[in-house]
């Protein structure tokens, strides 16, 4: 049996910022081929900083909580910062996570670059 810290089940639990934001300025997607999990990001941008943060998820618990989590940490960031959000810092904010399920972070990491990317690329940065 594993041993999750209180913030992973509030993350479960309460999940932050489901959803979509309609005519967003940046997407992104991570995924798992090896488990089938999925992630999808929108963002908003003002003044080069996220503004608002939305995610859809299909997957364990874990990528549900650690896809909340990494909203939470990119919330009202710079750009800049948030492309430097990292699996590890994701992982450290739900209190860890067991060897199977670290690559869960990987998602969040990877669909928010992607956003980030995509916001730059549609405005010519």
């Amino acid at each position: 049996m594993e041993f999750f810290d209180s913030k992973f089940f509030d993350h479960f639990m309460d999940p932050r910022n489901v959803g979509t934001i309609e005519d967003p300025d940046g997407t992104g997607m991570g995924g798992d081929p090896t488990c089938g999990d999925w992630l999808l990001v929108t963002i908003r941008v003002s003044d080069e900083s996220i503004e608002d943060i939305r995610f859809q998820c299909r997957g364990c618990s874990a990528a549900i909580v650690t896809s909340s989590a990494m909203t939470e940490l990119a919330k009202g960031r710079s750009l800049e910062e948030a492309m430097n959000i990292s699996a590890a810092d994701i992982e450290d904010s739900v209190g860890g996570l067991s060897e199977e399920k670290r690559h869960c972070s990987l998602l969040g990491e990877q669909a928010l670059r992607e956003a980030i990317k995509d916001y730059r690329t549609s405005k010519g940065r």
